[in-house]
């Protein structure tokens, strides 16, 4: 019966100098196999990965064989029989949310990145296994068939044989105990839009004005002696008529546009803090006296 995982925390993470290869693995030109990328895969030479370089490769870039950036690679999984390492989870998505993953075989440094020999969508589209669960034999079968690698011998991939729990370190009498990190990062988004926009507005305007205006008004005086001879100029008794003109003023209202101020946008950055919160794994080591 082929192998099949027990936790994926508990996997031995062994540091000795030991080198391993990716075992039971189809030919990268063999026909007829897996799934519909694997006619998109290239023969390439087999290569030795040490296991200390497998665990310096997490936190760094995974790019596809097209240099295609993939994601971050999170975690390297070892096999728990033969201790040599099988699988990375990869943390892809927008905001690194989703986590795939990928076979080590054939994996190598590229600059600071680690280059798989699978393609970007091939990683992206794996069936979603969940990294804190068991790995069953289905579910690994389906990984193995999805990047067309070859599940048939049951004595290779990754995990251990049924009934076997037992941790075995090789050329070593240590183990590295892990625990998962909270990375948080931000990103920019657009929030709104603000514009500037003019418009009329109309309103009553009351001011008082001051006006003056003209009456008539009658004067009477006596006829003194000084002024007899002008008073008694004319006829006796007869009919007469003075006129005078009034004036008065009136309010006249003339508007004109005045400028009064100047409006530019600009934006301030205010900061806050916003607190977030995650569940984060890490390994435990006990011992058992048999």
């Amino acid at each position: 019966m082929a192998p099949a995982y027990a936790n994926w925390n508990n996997l031995p993470r062994t540091l000795g100098p030991t080198y391993v290869t990716r075992a039971g693995c189809a030919d990268f030109d063999q026909p007829g196999q897996g799934t519909e990328y694997e006619e998109q895969r290239e023969p390439q030479e087999e290569r030795v990965i040490q296991v200390t370089e497998a665990y310096e490769w997490r936190g760094r870039t995974v790019v596809g064989r097209d240099e295609e950036k993939i994601g971050t690679l999170e975690e390297v999984y070892l096999d728990r029989q033969t201790g040599r390492p099988e699988w990375a989870l990869v943390n892809t998505g927008l905001f690194g949310m989703k986590s795939n993953f990928v076979p080590l075989s054939d994996a190598q440094p590229a600059g600071e990145d680690v280059r798989v020999a699978f393609a970007k969508n091939q990683v992206t589209d794996a069936p979603k296994i969940d990294p804190n669960g068991e790995l069953s034999q289905s579910e690994e079968a389906e990984l193995y068939d999805h990047y067309g690698l070859d599940y048939s011998d049951p004595g290779s991939g990754s995990g251990l044989q049924e009934g076997d729990r037992t941790d075995s370190v090789s050329g070593d009498d240590a183990m590295t105990r892990s625990e998962e990190e909270l990375r948080v990062g931000k990103t920019e988004r657009e929030k709104g839009r603000v514009r500037l926009r003019k418009y009329v507005v109309t309103e009553e305007v009351q001011q008082k004005v001051p006006v003056r205006r003209e009456k008539a008004r009658i004067e009477r005086e006596p006829i003194t002696d000084e002024k007899v001879d002008e008073a008694t100029s004319g006829p006796d008794i007869s009919e007469s008529e003075h006129e005078v003109v009034l004036h008065e003023e009136e309010p006249v209202v003339e508007k004109r546009a005045v400028p009064k101020e100047r409006v530019r946008l600009g934006k301030d950055v205010d900061v806050e803090e916003q607190q977030v919160s995650e569940q984060v794994r890490k390994e435990q080591i006990e011992v058992e006296d048999d």
